[in-house]
């Protein structure tokens, strides 16, 4: 099957069917409640500064889609939201249009999004087949991105029909392609959660913890996969490291987190960010906006969740971002 086949049935699956599974962690965290916050609900500032760009909220709208006709309509449309927000935006795997230049429109969003902190998408597997700094800054220059997002999806991988399962040597392959490349490498999970043994090893500019509890690639696959491989990605589809468990972990290295997967609300961004994470990142409900209602629900969708995050920093005192970390019973 071609790239643009896949990348179709799982745009049609994530709009369609049931793909979340397990849970995040996030709805045993409470935040500390102030009865009197003191502060004046008017003057928080939800501003973050994060890899070197400033950003209204800590929010990056993340890899959904690219390499179809469909893709390339939500990509500028949810990106050039991402520009009115002043939040951050990820494309989705590019490895179709590396393989494929005719197909690099679908992701190009830099026109629409002209001062948005963009994210570059390659699946870290790649590096194993072929793919070397060359393809990495192929990723950046085609949509004239901020950063590259190096994603790591072995469950999805070896439930996919196509999928490549080499996974071997990569921490080496990740580090060197960070170390090479002039703009940050972030690693990213797909929805299993990194773990802090895992990142302690990567020499990234952040770690992405994308955790389970969200959107289970396993159970995508299990509804493309025929004969054994179905009722094997839905056995799996709970498999991995909680969202929240992920974020305390990890909290602990020096290096930035985005707090992803199963992340639907501004009080799971709230609590998230309490927990340890700089940022987080939704993706599968701004793509079922879009499909339900275009860019009047995506900002629907943002409007409700950049208000509850707001409203979670003043139940708990606080001013800025920053002071919201710890900021749990």
């Amino acid at each position: 099957m071609k790239i643009k086949d896949r990348k179709q049935d799982h745009l049609n699956i994530c709009t369609q069917e049931q793909v979340e599974a397990g849970a995040t962690g996030l709805e045993e965290v409470r935040l500390a409640h102030k009865a009197l916050p003191e502060i004046d609900f008017d003057e928080i500032d939800t501003g973050i500064k994060f890899l070197g760009k400033k950003l209204s909220y800590p929010l990056i709208i993340e890899a959904m889609t690219g390499g179809i006709s469909e893709a390339a309509r939500i990509n500028r449309d949810v990106a050039s939201i991402a520009e009115e927000y002043g939040i951050g935006f990820e494309v989705g795997s590019q490895r179709a249009a590396i393989d494929d230049p005719s197909l690099s429109e679908t992701f190009k969003v830099r026109d629409v999004a002209p001062n948005a902190f963009l994210i570059g998408n390659v699946g870290a597997v790649q590096l194993n087949y072929g793919y070397s700094e060359k393809e990495c800054k192929k990723a950046l220059d085609m949509i004239s991105a901020d950063a590259l997002a190096l994603h790591l999806n072995p469950l999805q991988e070896v439930i996919q029909a196509e999928g490549n399962t080499n996974f071997s040597g990569l921490i080496a392959k990740i580090n060197a392609i960070a170390a090479r490349l002039d703009k940050p490498v972030i690693a990213k999970e797909t929805g299993c959660g990194i773990s802090a043994e895992i990142a302690a090893h990567l020499k990234v500019s952040a770690i992405d913890v994308a955790g389970s509890g969200g959107t289970s690639w396993s159970l995508v696959e299990s509804y493309r996969a025929k004969g054994m491989k179905k009722g094997i990605g839905k056995t799996f589809a709970d498999w991995g490291i909680p969202t929240a468990d992920a974020i305390i972990e990890n909290s602990k290295l020096k290096v930035p987190l985005i707090a992803s997967g199963g992340i639907r609300t501004g009080l799971d961004a709230a609590k998230a960010i309490a927990l340890g994470a700089e940022c987080t990142g939704v993706a599968l409900p701004i793509l079922r906006a879009w499909k339900e209602n275009g860019r009047e629900g995506v900002k629907e969708f943002l409007d409700r969740f950049l208000f509850e995050l707001k409203v979670a920093m003043f139940l708990t005192g606080s001013r800025s971002v920053k002071e919201l970390r710890g900021k749990v019973r």
